[in-house]
């Protein structure tokens, strides 16, 4: 079981910088594929970024390329999604999530463990 409380969003201007956190409780949170999901109004909730176990390979959404990085602390239980250039379209509630095995998967389905979301608005 795997509890994740995310954290650091806030209200910016298009252009600025935000670092979510999600610490996460457990012992195992090092077996733990993460990621970064997102859910704007009225819009589905999306895949945005997600990391391996030991933090060596990662994958993005084409939207965030070159602007968001996802990066883990093991020790400190703890993941992060830092968000440079923020634009207004990136604005949302921000989810971290786990799962046990397999890819870095964009699916939220297949993550079995969420947090409670974090809000980011950006405005132009």
């Amino acid at each position: 079981q795997v509890q994740l409380v995310e954290s650091g969003g806030g209200l910016v201007q298009a252009g600025d910088s935000l670092r979510l956190s999600c610490a996460a409780s457990g012992r195992t949170f090092s077996s733990y594929i993460m990621g970064w999901f997102r859910q704007a109004p009225g819009k589905e909730r999306e895949f945005v970024a997600a990391i391996s176990w030991g933090g060596t390979s990662t994958n993005y959404q084409d939207s965030v390329k070159g602007r968001f990085t996802i990066s883990r602390d093991n020790g400190k239980n703890t993941v992060y999604l830092q968000m440079n250039n923020l634009k207004p379209e990136d604005t949302a509630v921000y989810f971290c999530a786990a799962r046990g095995r397999g890819a870095l998967e964009i699916r939220p389905e297949y993550y079995d463990y969420w947090g409670q979301g974090t809000q980011v608005t950006v405005s132009s």
